[in-house]
């Protein structure tokens, strides 16, 4: 992921320490800008953040449509940088940095934004940094709770599950993916075949709530096999399986059903956990371990509370960004933006936008990966 030359580590850049960047995501269904500061100490202050979600335009086809997503992009960008500007007061003037998504993601979403980060950092005379969108992601933790390298990373969304080491800027190990489905396309999915609204991983959740978790003895796929490997797939076929025999579902059903997956989902991602972290410390004894939380399915209480559980049996921390900063913002891309920034790591205006932009660029390609074309 570095910019520099092959084999030569980034020189700070100490005139970076502290700065002013304005972020860019348009990776999916959420428009958004913001303004973060990065102090000389390397802290890090979120200035604005503005998010338009575009649910209620995908809404009636139950999941994300590319080209309706696209459009979306075109029609509010502009409008969501101004107001990102004027709620932190700041003038293009100010700006130390243009940083925007350039991958991975839709990529008629990514183009718009990445063309809009262009324009402004020619007319503006402003360095331009391409995040990828995922190692935002990783370093949202940096951001909010100043995590130290090194740290394992969860990430969890519509498009990825994934365990990661984190070394460095630019520097992850990927430990453990998920050979199919990704944890929040297993909740949509299962949210889709009961009925309930979209988007659906919180549908599940807010369902769950009233449900008995222990009523449907739904499967842990691979729960007992050696390595880190998820797979989530043939946990919403029982969910379907289940449903069928309960025809016609009542609303209890389709509770206990929301429940019962939740508490299979949050199993095998705290059972991973807890084996991700004895190789972490496998791996940097002394160091305390440090597990990270991000993805828009880190908003999923039930998840977290595992993933605590997973940390306490261990002796680890758990770290959780806020919810409002795990799923797609741009605050996260700002920050990004500054943490490369302050290593000298910037970009040419003709830099391409990237439909796949692994982490872990070494590591080799899993089953499946890749099948949805979207976000790996």
């Amino acid at each position: 992921m570095s910019n520099s030359l092959a084999g030569e580590k980034p020189a700070i850049r100490k005139d970076f320490f502290s700065a002013l960047v304005l972020g860019i995501e348009t990776s999916c269904d959420e428009t958004a800008a913001a303004i973060v500061r990065r102090t000389g100490e390397g802290r890090g202050e979120i200035l604005s953040n503005v998010v338009r979600s575009q649910i209620d335009d995908h809404a009636l086809y139950g999941g994300v449509v590319p080209e309706i997503a696209a459009r979306a992009h075109i029609a509010m960008l502009d409008g969501i940088v101004r107001l990102a500007m004027k709620d932190a007061d700041v003038a293009f003037a100010d700006l130390d940095a243009i940083a925007a998504t350039a991958g991975p993601g839709l990529i008629g979403g990514v183009i718009v934004g990445l063309m809009t980060a262009k324009a402004i950092a020619l007319a503006a005379d402003k360095p331009l940094v391409a995040v990828n969108h995922l190692e935002a992601h990783a370093l949202t933790a940096r951001l909010t709770d100043g995590v130290p390298f090194p740290y394992l990373m969860l990430l969890v969304s519509g498009g990825h599950t994934q365990f990661v080491m984190a070394r460095g800027v630019g520097d992850y190990v990927r430990l453990g993916f998920t050979i199919d489905d990704a944890l929040g396309e297993a909740f949509d999915k299962t949210a889709k075949l009961l009925g309930l609204s979209y988007p659906g991983g919180p549908a599940v959740e807010k369902a769950a709530r009233s449900g008995d978790g222990t009523r449907f003895d739904l499967p842990r796929p691979l729960l007992n096999r050696p390595g880190l490997d998820m797979s989530f797939a043939g946990l919403k076929t029982a969910v379907r399986v289940a449903a069928e025999r309960c025809e016609p579902v009542s609303d209890q059903d389709v509770s206990d059903l929301c429940a019962s997956f939740q508490e299979a989902a949050a199993d095998v991602v705290s059972s991973r956990a807890r084996r991700a972290l004895e190789q972490f410390s496998q791996t940097y004894p002394g160091i305390e371990p440090v597990l990270v939380m991000a993805g828009g399915v880190a908003a999923n209480t039930r998840i977290r509370e595992g993933l605590n559980e997973a940390a306490q049996a261990t002796g680890a921390r758990l770290v959780a960004p806020p919810p409002h900063l795990c799923t797609d913002n741009a605050a996260m891309i700002a920050w990004a933006g500054t943490e490369r920034l302050a290593l000298g790591l910037v970009d040419p205006l003709n830099v391409s936008p990237r439909p796949r932009w692994p982490l872990d660029q070494e590591a080799k390609p899993m089953l499946g990966e890749g099948r949805k074309g979207a976000k790996v």
